[in-house]
């Protein structure tokens, strides 16, 4: 898929890992030149760096078409991702570019989205009382401040921000704009309307 001279938007996750190492197979068996890749976390950068591939930053140019995981896929092609927790950088990426290629596993897809995940949001720390008032107003069912193993305290973004799962009984196609209207929210890991190009690996 990846053609000499293209901007990549590369996401994170075990998935995408194996996408950007096939591309740097292909860099050194000299079938690629002039690739450069827009990571969207701290990870994907240094597995990039680490493959000697080039980076590029969303701020200078946008990309060709990008590459990415999810969580979870519903029969329209919504998502919910950010079980990594760069869904707002993912998010970005998302939002510039048009071609999105996600890469799953048939495990992925679900009847509906919320089945086996929880949809993270992305909420400033001191907002995080408001907010957790907000989403529970739209309807979430339980909300959980994410915390990680071999931490003391809640999970922290690569901005600086908590993670709240929160599950939700139905999730409308509205869900995503009403969640990103909460004060103190930065973003969620829904992805609803994106019309993503999905590919079973």
């Amino acid at each position: 898929m990846a053609q000499s001279g293209q901007v990549i938007g590369a996401g994170s996750g075990s998935t995408a890992f194996l996408a950007v190492r096939a591309i740097a197979s292909r860099v050194r068996h000299g079938e690629l030149h002039d690739i450069r890749l827009i990571p969207t976390s701290i990870e994907s950068e240094l597995t990039i760096t680490g493959l000697g591939l080039v980076q590029a930053d969303l701020a200078e140019v946008a990309p060709d078409w990008l590459f990415d995981g999810a969580d979870e896929v519903d029969p329209d092609g919504n998502l919910i991702k950010g079980r990594g927790g760069a869904l707002f950088r993912e998010k970005l990426l998302f939002s510039a570019c048009q071609l999105r290629r996600v890469l799953i596993d048939p495990s992925k897809r679900v009847d509906r989205l919320g089945t086996s995940f929880a949809v993270p949001v992305e909420v400033v720390p001191r907002a995080a009382s408001v907010a957790t008032a907000s989403l529970k107003s739209l309807g979430a069912t339980e909300i959980v401040i994410r915390t990680g193993s071999g931490k003391d305290g809640p999970v922290l973004t690569e901005q600086g921000n908590l993670l709240v799962d929160c599950r939700f009984e139905t999730i409308e196609d509205s869900l995503e704009d009403e969640i990103n209207l909460i004060t103190g929210v930065l973003d969620s890991g829904l992805f609803q309307n994106y019309a993503p190009e999905i590919i079973e690996a």
